[in-house]
């Protein structure tokens, strides 16, 4: 008799479905586990609409939605993960303005094959995101999917009026700075990918991700930015214009000079590149330029500064890389370093 095939069928049978508790009871249920951290939370989830108190402020709204299938795959990712990604996106856009994100809403659609414990990781994910990141869940919404599993977050913050950044501001002659580490995230997908393909051919494997710890971490659990807010900050800092790396730098450099109806160099020799990234561009034989210009999914910011404020970051004991300048011509390059310059195209994420 097959013992594990039982216990199988006996842990599905504890399963709870959705149905047992409607949406209303659904909500109760996740209500039970939500903490608010911020004093600007009036009113959160339970009735028709969440009510914010913004003194003196911009308020900023962004949202996102992540589809199964496209944005991820649940072979390799924990429901766990993707509750606190999802929420991370979202962080990032908010800190992309300068700004602090201080709550959010989630919207899931789901099909018949999700039981109620699968939600419960998902929110698991979300609750410890907002833990971390202090932010307050305040309202979404919940309906059943005909495929798979949709979630959708819609981030709230705040940002002084004198310190809001926009992806319009970047001016001529302003220095190009970038945050922490490119490719990462990409790199992890693609171990992922190949650990896939590895498990479909034999499902008996076990697949030693130990190697590749930090990059499969950037993929599944990413961190948003906020410490960079807060070094901009406490350093003085108001960039002239900012976006984060999600769909891919050549992309993100791209959006944010036609946006200030500008152009720029970039410097090959001047963009960071991590160990483990060259180590792993070399075993999936790679280019770690191409790697960097193209992967996404990293959330770093990528703004601009007035060259004045150059000597704040120069010796500074964070993460920082000015890897080029904005010019008035309206072209994007990348100079290789070998005397030739190459046109900057957009080889990043593209929705459709």
């Amino acid at each position: 008799m097959d013992h594990s095939k039982e216990k199988s069928n006996n842990k599905n049978q504890n399963l709870t479905d959705l149905s047992s508790l409607g949406e209303f009871g659904f909500i109760e249920h996740v209500k039970k586990n939500v903490k608010n951290y911020n004093n600007s939370t009036i009113v959160g989830i339970g009735d028709d609409a969440a009510v914010l108190k913004v003194p003196n402020s911009y308020s900023l709204i962004s949202t996102d939605m992540l589809v199964e299938g496209v944005h991820f795959d649940l072979t390799y990712f924990p429901l766990k993960h993707l509750g606190y990604k999802a929420v991370v996106c979202n962080i990032s856009d908010i800190c992309a303005m300068n700004g602090a994100c201080k709550q959010i809403t989630v919207s899931v659609a789901v099909s018949n094959r999700f039981k109620l414990e699968s939600l419960d990781e998902l929110y698991e994910g979300i609750n410890l995101a907002c833990k971390r990141y202090q932010v307050d869940l305040v309202g979404g919404d919940t309906t059943s999917s005909q495929k798979g599993l949709i979630i959708s977050v819609t981030s709230i913050g705040v940002v002084d009026q004198k310190k809001i950044c926009k992806r319009s501001g970047a001016n001529n002659n302003d220095l190009v700075v970038c945050s922490g580490k490119l490719g990462l995230a990409y790199l992890g997908l693609q171990i992922l990918e190949r650990e896939k393909q590895v498990f479909l051919v034999n499902p008996n494997s076990k697949p030693d991700l130990e190697p590749y710890k930090e990059l499969v971490e950037r993929q599944l659990k990413p961190e948003a930015r906020t410490d960079l807010i807060n070094f901009l900050d406490k350093n003085s800092i108001t960039p002239t214009s900012m976006i984060d790396i999600s769909d891919g730098l050549s992309s993100e450099i791209i959006h944010l000079c036609n946006s200030s109806e500008k152009g720029c160099v970039l410097y090959s020799d001047k963009i960071y590149k991590d160990q483990s990234l060259l180590k792993v561009c070399n075993e999936f034989n790679l280019d770690p330029i191409s790697v960097i210009m193209s992967g996404g999914e990293d959330y770093e910011i990528l703004f601009t500064i007035n060259s004045s404020d150059y000597e704040k970051i120069e010796n500074c004991d964070f993460d920082l890389h000015v890897i080029g300048h904005i010019t008035n011509d309206k072209k994007t390059y990348l100079d290789l370093g070998n005397g030739s310059k190459s046109e900057i195209k957009s080889l990043g994420w593209k929705s459709f």
